[in-house]
C-alpha cells in the first residue's frame, strides 16, 4: 500500500493479512530468480563437467565456438550478477527485520562473508578437485560473494545516496583500469589480483591461488543491490515497483546496445564476421572475469525484468512454469551450491569407471543437447532433497548457523 492509502486507513485486522502477503509475494519473487539463476549455473557447471573438452575462453572465440554453445555460455553469465545482487537486495531485507539495525547487519554480514571465504578454500575448492592437499585453490564466486559482502559490512554505515555513487562508480568506471598490472614481485601485485587483475599467487612455494573472479567489480554490484532494497518496502507499491524494475531493466539494456554499438569503452570491441550469426555472437561476446561494464549492464538488466516477471506470474501460473520449484531451489541456495558440486564430480567419477576417457584425457558427451537434457535430469533429481533441507531450515529457525546457510 502506498503512503497515502495508510494514512487514510483506519488500522485493523483485515489489513495486516494482505501486507503480510504483499510482502511474502516480494520475497517469493527474489528466491524464483535465484532459483532460476541457479539452474543457469547447473548448466554451465554440468558443461565444465561433462563438456570440458570444447573449452570455451573469456570472452569466447566466436570462430571456435558453436552457437549452442556459445549460448549456453551465455545463459550462465546471468548467475553471479543477478545473485551477488540479490545477496545485497537480500541484507537490505535482513536490516529491516525487527532488532536487526546496522550494526547486527555489519556483524552478520562479516561473519558470513569471512565464513563463504572458507567455505571457498576448504569444501567448495575440494568439490572441484578432489585434491587434498590441493595444488591450487581457485577462489571462484563464493569468494568472491564472501568478500563483497565483508566490503559491504562496512560500507551499511554509509548514507544510501552515497552508497549508490560508489557502487554506480566502481561497476561504471573499473575497466578503465583495465591496463594497470603489477609485477609479480611488486608490493601491489596480490592485493591487485584479489581485486582487478586475474592472476594466479604463489604463496610460499607451497600452494598456488587462482584468482578466478577479481572482486572490485563485485562490491559495486553489491552495493547497489544493497541500495535497492527499500524499492521493496510496503512503502512502494506493487504497480510502482514493477514500474521502477520496468523502467531500471530496459534502461539497462538499451544503454548495454547503445555503448556495444559505440565500440569504444566497457569491453573488448566486437567485429563483424562472415555471417550474421556470428557478427551476432561477436557483439553479445562480454567479458565475465572480470564482469566488464556491459557484462553488468547486460546481465542486471534481464535480471531485473525476470524479476519483475516473477512477481506478476506468482498468482497465474502461466506458461507452466515451475515457479513453486524455483522458490523452493532459491531458499536453500548454498545447501544446492554445494550438494550438486559434489554430486557432478562423483557422477563424473562414475563415468570414467563405467565408459573411460573417450574425449582424449576427459570423460564428455557428443553433443550440447546432452548437456541440457543432464541438466533437467539432475534438476529433477535435486529437487527433493534441496526441498528437504529447505522445510528443515524454515522449521529449525532456533539453530543460528543455518542462516548461513
Amino acid at each position: 500500500m502506498s503512503d497515502s492509502i495508510s494514512a487514510k486507513a483506519a488500522p485493523s485486522e483485515p489489513l495486516a493479512p494482505k501486507k503480510a502477503t504483499q510482502f511474502s509475494q516480494r520475497l517469493k519473487s527474489i528466491d524464483a530468480l535465484r532459483g532460476l539463476v541457479m539452474i543457469f549455473m547447473l548448466l554451465d557447471h554440468v558443461r565444465e563437467t561433462f563438456f570440458l573438452h570444447a573449452q570455451v575462453a573469456d570472452p569466447m572465440v566466436v570462430d571456435e565456438t558453436p552457437p549452442e554453445l556459445f549460448f549456453s555460455r551465455m545463459l550462465s553469465h546471468l548467475c553471479a550478477p543477478v545473485f551477488v545482487f540479490l545477496t545485497g537486495l537480500s541484507a537490505w531485507l535482513f536490516s529491516i527485520k525487527a532488532g536487526n539495525g546496522r550494526a547486527a547487519v555489519s556483524t552478520f554480514l562479516l561473519k558470513r562473508g569471512i565464513f563463504l571465504v572458507f567455505l571457498e578454500v576448504s569444501l567448495v575448492s575440494f568439490a572441484w578437485t578432489f585434491e587434498f592437499p590441493p595444488s591450487t585453490l581457485y577462489l571462484q564466486v563464493i569468494w568472491a560473494i564472501g568478500l563483497s559482502m565483508i566490503a559491504l559490512s562496512a560500507m551499511v554505515w554509509l548514507p544510501r545516496t552515497v552508497l549508490i555513487i560508489i557502487g554506480t562508480l566502481i561497476v561504471a568506471g573499473h575497466n578503465l583500469l583495465d591496463g594497470l598490472h603489477f609485477p609479480m614481485d611488486h608490493i601491489f601485485h596480490v592485493p591487485w589480483a584479489i581485486l582487478h587483475d586475474r592472476s594466479v599467487l604463489d604463496i610460499a612455494s607451497v600452494i598456488k591461488l587462482r584468482t578466478s573472479y577479481p572482486v572490485l567489480p563485485w562490491i559495486g554490484v553489491i552495493a547497489l543491490g544493497y541500495a535497492a532494497g527499500p524499492l521493496f518496502t510496503q512503502r512502494v507499491n506493487t504497480a510502482q515497483r514493477q514500474k521502477v524494475l520496468w523502467i531500471s531493466g530496459w534502461s539497462l539494456i538499451l544503454g548495454f546496445i547503445l555503448l556495444r554499438m559505440v565500440n569504444v569503452y566497457g569491453d573488448s570491441p566486437w567485429a563483424m564476421h562472415s555471417s550474421v550469426m556470428e557478427t551476432v555472437m561477436s557483439f553479445f561476446n562480454i567479458t565475465k572475469y572480470p564482469p566488464s561494464l556491459l557484462f553488468i549492464m547486460l546481465t542486471l538488466g534481464i535480471g531485473l525484468l525476470l524479476l519483475r516477471w516473477f512477481e506478476k506470474l506468482q498468482n497465474t501460473h502461466s506458461f507452466g512454469l515451475p515457479l513453486p520449484q524455483l522458490i523452493t531451489f532459491g531458499a536453500a541456495p548454498m545447501f544446492f551450491y554445494l550438494f550438486h558440486l559434489y554430486m557432478l564430480k562423483l557422477l563424473y567419477i562414475a563415468a570414467v569407471a563405467i565408459w573411460g576417457l573417450n574425449q582424449g584425457k576427459y570423460f564428455g558427451f557428443d553433443s550440447t543437447w546432452a548437456v541440457w537434457l543432464t541438466t533437467i535430469l539432475l534438476a529433477v533429481f535435486f529437487y527433493y532433497p534441496v526441498r528437504t533441507f529447505a522445510s528443515f531450515k524454515a522449521r529449525r529457525r532456533d539453530i543460528a548457523w543455518l542462516k548461513y546457510l
